[in-house]
């Protein structure tokens, strides 16, 4: 387990200038483990996020629980130097990423990148002179969705995950998809996952580097399109996609229900009122697609179920 730890973090951490990469490998495995963000800042120190606060970065690979003389510090030219190694070079090949706010690399481990807008008719088109960089460490907890699936099995309807940020949404839906398409806790469903963003499945060169099962990965397809091609190409029994809210996802939702397969989705939301507070989740819930409300506690027990709702 240690070791399979040690892979993660390093294929988290493995684009980030060199001497940072390398204090934040000599860092103790259980600080590692514990290790969900990786902020860097034009010189601000380094600053490591975990469930229960914020630590700091020494050259040695030793947390500091302050800011010292010996936190590591990102300059210009270690923030422009990871995000020309994050673009692989190419700044127009993620062009589109970029202008969404984030890149998702290889494993599914998520960028966010701050900085000054290029703005085209309106619209941000990219990004220049950047500023800082988020780096979301995705892992993959197997067995995280077993009680969860012992509650609602047999599935009978779809299921929408509420959480708030890092409450561990995606890290369910993955586990969800491996164990429904593998008929582990369930009897096995056909189950195809819509993966925008790379990181459910974190596919490279079209082989998803987390194990999903059998499920087939529609990578890279917006949530509607994506939905409407599982429909009409892979009859799947289940479909799963993280964070619905456009009209386009609301859309195919409904046509994804009105055609027999169960949605299970997540969507950004900390209790039942802030929920029911957003339009996108009421014209969510009018189109019949789900059964039940998951909402989990926050990131500090993640993927921990709070309550379950039945509509």
């Amino acid at each position: 387990m240690a070791e399979k730890e040690n892979d993660t973090f390093q294929s988290a951490v493995q684009l980030l200038p060199f001497n940072i990469r390398e204090a934040l490998c000599r860092l103790p495995t259980g600080i590692k483990k514990q290790v969900h963000e990786v902020r860097l800042r034009v010189n601000r120190p380094v600053v490591l996020q975990t469930a229960g606060g914020s630590l700091f970065l020494s050259s040695g690979g030793l947390p500091l629980y302050s800011i010292s003389p010996q936190a590591v510090l990102a300059d210009k030219k270690d923030i422009t130097d990871a995000f020309l190694n994050i673009c692989g070079n190419s700044v127009y090949a993620h062009q589109n990423e970029i202008a969404n706010g984030f890149v998702t690399l290889r494993g599914g481990h998520r960028v966010g990148i701050c900085g000054t807008a290029v703005l085209s008719e309106g619209k941000v088109t990219s990004v220049k002179d950047v500023s800082s960089i988020n780096l979301r460490i995705a892992r993959q907890v197997f067995g995280i969705s077993q009680p969860l699936l012992e509650r609602v099995s047999p599935i009978g309807g779809g299921l929408l995950i509420v959480g708030s940020p890092q409450s561990g949404k995606t890290t369910m839906l993955r586990d969800m998809a491996q164990r429904l398409s593998l008929g582990l806790d369930t009897r096995r469903m056909k189950t195809c996952v819509i993966d925008e963003r790379g990181e459910l499945s974190g596919t490279c060169c079209g082989v998803p580097c987390n194990d999903l099962g059998l499920s087939d990965v529609l990578d890279g397809y917006p949530k509607g399109e994506g939905i409407i091609q599982a429909l009409r190409a892979l009859s799947p029994e289940v479909i799963i996609t993280d964070e619905v809210g456009t009209n386009a996802d609301i859309a195919a939702v409904e046509q994804g229900f009105n055609a027999g397969a169960y949605i299970i989705a997540s969507i950004h939301a900390s209790s039942p009122e802030e929920l029911m507070r957003r339009s996108q989740a009421e014209a969510l819930l009018k189109t019949g697609a789900f059964s039940k409300l998951v909402f989990l506690k926050s990131c500090v027990h993640v993927g921990e179920i709070d309550k379950i709702i039945s509509l």
